[in-house]
């Protein structure tokens, strides 16, 4: 028998696998014999060898496949590294937001009060502050230099000046103060509406962090807090982290312009204009078109005047929301009637802006120039913004006679000016009955004919016999808040009544006001609580 010839793949085979050949054309038959080694057969060989390779897998095995994510991990780190070194958008936001910072932050103060607390006592607080013009004015919150006395604002560049209060409208919660105006960098401002989803940044000293600045987005427009101190209520709702000590800071745009003022913050139970509370998510921030009517006013000298339309309302809440009790039946009848979004019109004074161009009680307002109204705020802030002798164009909805179907229309009403002594009526009557008979703002031009030296306050032009108050003294602070007009001091007394009747039920707390001699100082009379 002939040898069987040698391949070394078939033998390999053979060996792993076991196998025979043959080979019938050369009648060479190969069989199958047995080798021993280490004292095993041929046939426990293949069986070593899955062993010794498994146990290779397991021990190398791991190693390899780390070594190759690695590699591959490395890869798209030189890969990322390289595109990152090329430029990127985010880069791009990165350098936009640190020039926004380089541009803002020299406009942006820091405010430092400090004054009476009491008899003996004193306080001192802050807040926060921009730069309005080249002629040392700059702009803050009216919370936030209400009770002061001295006031101090620091710029950016730690130096630190002493500053003048010129003018506050407590009921839109701005206050103008002034300064040394050298070397001054007043902010751009810009009065367009931001839109939904705009990326803003807000400045100013949270928890006496100095010179910060946050960033977010735009959550909603004309927004109404609730609160009682203000009349107009229109803010810019954002989602940028605001806390106590940011009131007064601005909120800027993409380019740097101040487009709002930090004013209030939501907590997780009320909002507050103030130092009380911390952010939760919400921030409210008055708009640039309604900060430069007023500061504008007060800059000038003048008294603030707002636009008045002349109405009553009520929104119209969502079914099934029933109608406000105190409706007569008409009324409730086109509350109950209307589907849709709107103001209800429950009455006109005759002698008003809005009587006189034809709006009538049971009116809906829908919108005020194209701008949908959804509740009182809504009105309000839409007339708030505005002089009066402005022209607003209103589209109401009025339900027709028995029978008729309801229709739209647009009336142009023409602004009249609001006075504050209607709005206040039960103030001044409380006024009148301690003695104060008649009281005007002290203006630049009312201080020149009276002969005075101008102050912030408001002048007494005639008392009653005996009052601690005389004609030609000036009041310069309720419970030992600033202000600076009529409608100041209104505001300040209503709020002051409010908050002591609140707290000190049944008992006798006088009000203290702050008036302001023929020699220049300022005593404190506590007058009766009625």
């Amino acid at each position: 028998m002939s040898s069987c010839p040698v391949d070394p793949i078939l033998t390999f085979s053979s060996v792993l696998f076991e196998t025979t050949c043959s080979m019938p054309d050369t009648h060479i038959v190969c069989s199958r014999t047995t080798v021993r080694r280490f004292g095993l057969t041929a046939g426990w060989i293949p069986a070593s060898i899955v062993m010794l390779l498994g146990l290779s897998v397991l021990v190398l095995g791991p190693g390899l496949v780390r070594q190759v994510i690695h590699e591959r991990e490395r890869e798209v780190v030189l890969e990322a590294s390289d595109r990152l070194a090329e430029g990127n958008v985010l880069e791009l936001i990165n350098q936009a937001s640190r020039d926004i910072a380089r541009k803002v932050e020299p406009s942006v103060v820091h405010v430092s009060t400090a004054g009476a607390l009491g008899e003996r006592g004193f306080f001192t607080s802050s807040g926060s502050g921009w730069v309005y013009d080249a002629q040392g004015h700059v702009i803050t919150n009216a919370h936030v230099v209400a009770s002061a006395r001295d006031i101090e604002i620091q710029f950016q560049n730690g130096e630190r000046r002493p500053a003048r209060f010129i003018g506050s409208d407590v009921r839109s919660d701005i206050a103008v103060l002034r300064v040394d105006p050298v070397r001054m960098h007043p902010a751009e401002r810009s009065i367009e509406i931001p839109e939904q989803g705009e990326l803003v940044y807000a400045f100013g000293s949270p928890f006496d962090f100095r010179f910060s600045m946050s960033s977010g987005i735009v959550s909603g427009l004309g927004r109404s807090a609730g609160l009682a101190t203000l009349d107009t209520e229109n803010f810019i709702q954002v989602d940028a982290a605001v806390n106590p000590g940011n009131s007064g800071g601005p909120l800027c745009d993409v380019r740097g312009r101040v487009i709002g003022m930090n004013t209030a913050i939501a907590t997780g139970r009320n909002s507050q204009v103030g130092d009380e509370g911390q952010f939760a998510g919400i921030a409210l921030a008055i708009p640039t078109r309604m900060i430069e009517l007023i500061v504008d006013q007060i800059i000038a000298g003048g008294e603030v005047v707002k636009g008045y339309l002349g109405v009553q309302m009520v929104t119209i809440a969502p079914p099934p929301t029933p109608a406000p009790s105190g409706l007569n039946p008409k009324l409730r009848r086109v509350y109950d009637s209307f589907e849709g979004v709107g103001v209800l019109v429950t009455d006109v004074p005759s002698d008003g802006p809005a009587a006189q161009a034809g709006v009538r009680a049971g009116d809906v307002i829908l919108s005020i120039d194209g701008v949908s109204v959804a509740q009182v705020d809504n009105v309000a802030a839409q007339v708030g913004f505005r002089l009066p002798g402005s022209r607003i164009s209103l589209e109401l909805w009025r339900m027709g006679s028995v029978g008729e179907d309801p229709r739209r229309l647009m009336i142009d009403v023409v602004l009249g000016t609001m006075n504050p002594g209607v709005i206040y009526g039960e103030i001044v009557e409380y006024l009148r009955t301690i003695g104060l008979l008649e009281l005007a703002t002290l203006t630049p031009d009312l201080a020149r004919e009276r002969g005075i030296a101008w102050v912030p306050g408001v002048l007494v032009l005639s008392s009653a016999s005996g009052t601690p108050i005389q004609a030609g003294e000036v009041i310069r602070s309720v419970s030992n808040e600033s202000i600076s007009s009529l409608e100041d001091l209104y505001t300040r007394i209503r709020t002051a009544r409010t908050r002591i009747l609140r707290s000190f039920s049944g008992t006798n707390v006088p009000l203290t006001l702050g008036v302001e001699g023929s020699d220049g100082q300022i005593r404190n009379l506590q007058i009766p609580l009625r």
